[in-house]
């Protein structure tokens, strides 16, 4: 019996864990499980750079398209916009601010997935199908990467709409440091916390749901038995349903971080806190309601593919590590 008992025990194995992880916590035996945390960071750095890099015409459209100054981009859709960017500044205003998100971007992914993936393995009890536990690790992880990523989203977004103020990152950094203070850098911190946290939750959990449902439809793409391998096509699918799902429900707040970190850049207004209220009034009272929405569909247009891409290199190079490091 003991020996019976002894070979359908689950292989338990400690995570590894940064110093103030509690060390007692076992988690069964799953696909992380000879992963270091070094290698989920990396893993996520790297599928934070692919994806924003990759996405980010899109993302200064969606800029454009929110910003409110005295002499706004008034397109109507997205290919109004496109052509606007392109007449007025030229293909390269494309891309203009895309070494600031390439510096963001990777160590805030990097956070954000160890993090996940930590707070999964603790919170889930050994549960793969636990949702709320997969939507609290969300919310955790984005907390943490936030803080790495607003300054240089910030940089990013007002590279994007100054054309010709500002003469590169270090020159913005060094500008907004010296005439605004520290503070700048983080005034949208709160709002950007406010949205991401249930932008990461939605993200996650319809994630992980989408990710379960396709393991029964698509049955070519997943291996039998417990250790179950998804295919790319699983990992871009579900990727791409919670990221759209998340970007349609938490433009409002986007459109808010967005007059924030752009304030005073180009006729767009100062506000005197970074009081999520007074913004948002400032927006209705100018542009109605509809000015809340400003950007949804180029937020999903760029959220939903980026997540695609995001997962499916995030679950790539996870995988690599996993097989470099199996036993023999």
């Amino acid at each position: 019996m003991a020996t019976e008992a002894a070979a359908t025990t689950p292989d338990l194995r400690p995570i590894p864990q940064p110093p103030d992880f509690h060390p007692a916590v076992l988690i069964p035996s799953q696909k992380t499980d000879n992963l270091r945390f070094h290698h989920l960071m990396i893993a996520g750095s790297i599928a934070g750079s692919v994806e924003h890099m990759a996405m980010f015409p899109v993302d200064t459209i969606k800029t454009h398209m929110q910003t409110i100054r005295s002499c706004p981009i008034k397109p109507v859709g997205i290919t109004q916009a496109f052509r606007s960017i392109i007449k007025t500044e030229g293909p390269s205003a494309l891309y203009r601010g895309i070494w600031a998100m390439g510096l963001g971007a990777g160590p805030a992914h990097a956070v954000y997935f160890s993090f996940y993936e930590v707070s999964k393995k603790y919170l889930s009890g050994g549960n793969p199908n636990n949702s709320a536990a997969h939507a609290v690790s969300g919310v955790l992880a984005t907390v943490a990467s936030d803080a790495v990523f607003t300054p240089m989203d910030m940089v990013k977004q007002r590279l994007q709409i100054g054309k010709g103020m500002y003469g590169g990152v270090w020159d913005c950094v060094k500008r907004v440091m010296r005439e605004e203070g520290f503070g700048a850098f983080y005034a949208s911190y709160r709002t950007t916390v406010l949205m991401n946290a249930p932008f990461t939750a939605v993200h996650f959990a319809t994630y992980e749901a989408v990710k379960r449902g396709l393991r029964g439809v698509l049955p070519e793409y997943v291996g039998g038995g417990e250790e179950e391998e998804e295919g790319l096509l699983v990992y871009a699918t579900a990727g791409a349903a919670g990221g759209g799902l998340a970007a349609l429900v938490t433009t409002p707040l986007d459109v808010v971080k967005t007059q924030l970190q752009c304030q005073g850049v180009c006729g767009c207004d100062r506000f005197k806190s970074s009081s999520i209220s007074e913004v948002f009034r400032t927006i209705i009272k100018k542009d109605g309601y509809r000015g809340l929405a400003r950007g949804w569909l180029p937020r999903m247009l760029f959220h939903a593919p980026a997540a695609a891409i995001c997962w499916s290199t995030y679950e790539t190079v996870k995988s690599f590590f996993h097989d470099v490091n199996a036993p023999a």
